[in-house]
């Protein structure tokens, strides 16, 4: 069973005029301020921020159906590059909230399944229903797991962090680290020619001076 629900939360919803006549339709908007960590470590929906619901709320034998979608503006930051990005999100969802005696309203069919069923099912309290774990759940779903800010980011450069859309040409001289040590082993062999031509030339002039 569900805690007790505060009517006054913009997330709980009152179904008592929909009645419990199976076939029943009602459609429900609202305009409500986002919970707190509603996203992921890297997008999300800021706490307060304005969320559109649009419901349909149909009553079924064993409670109330509902069907809805959510928009709101994420905000987050680019996995590649890291610059902040924002869009906009619709995240649909559908939930059966079950009447507190549904058991004996709908016949038993697999007793074995019960103690399972039992966990995973959300309960109306008082004809009302609290939309928040629902929202929450299929806002989470919706979310792209690595946003970025557009389909072909490069990211940024390995070597010095530059972001590479801001300059394409943007690159360095990159050494092969496999002819780093010849190349050396070469400077110092041209070097050593070098001295020992130096100190033949010395000897030829003593000699010419002699």
């Amino acid at each position: 069973m569900n805690a007790r629900l505060d009517h006054r939360s913009p997330l709980v919803f009152d179904t008592r005029e929909l009645g419990r006549r199976p076939g029943a339709l009602k459609r429900v908007s609202r305009s409500v301020e986002a919970p707190r960590d509603l996203g992921n470590e890297v997008i999300g929906v800021p706490a307060g921020a304005s969320i559109e619901l649009k419901l349909r709320l149909e009553s079924v034998m064993d409670g109330v159906l509902v069907t809805g979608t959510g928009r709101a503006t994420v905000t987050g930051e680019c996995v590649r590059c890291l610059e902040p990005l924002e869009r906009e999100l619709d995240a649909d969802f559908q939930e059966m909230f079950s009447y507190p005696d549904a058991d004996a309203r709908v016949p038993k069919t697999d007793a074995g399944d019960d103690a399972e069923d039992e966990e995973d099912t959300l309960f109306l309290e008082d004809d009302m229903f609290d939309l928040e774990p629902v929202l929450r759940d299929a806002v989470v779903l919706a979310l792209p797991m690595q946003p970025v800010c557009q389909d072909d980011c490069p990211g940024l450069c390995s070597d010095c962090g530059v972001r590479l859309a801001d300059d394409p040409d943007h690159h360095h001289d990159a050494v092969d680290i496999r002819w780093a040590a010849l190349q050396g082993l070469a400077e110092t062999t041209q070097d050593g020619e070098k001295d020992n031509m130096g100190g033949a030339e010395a000897g030829v002039d003593e000699k010419q001076e002699k």
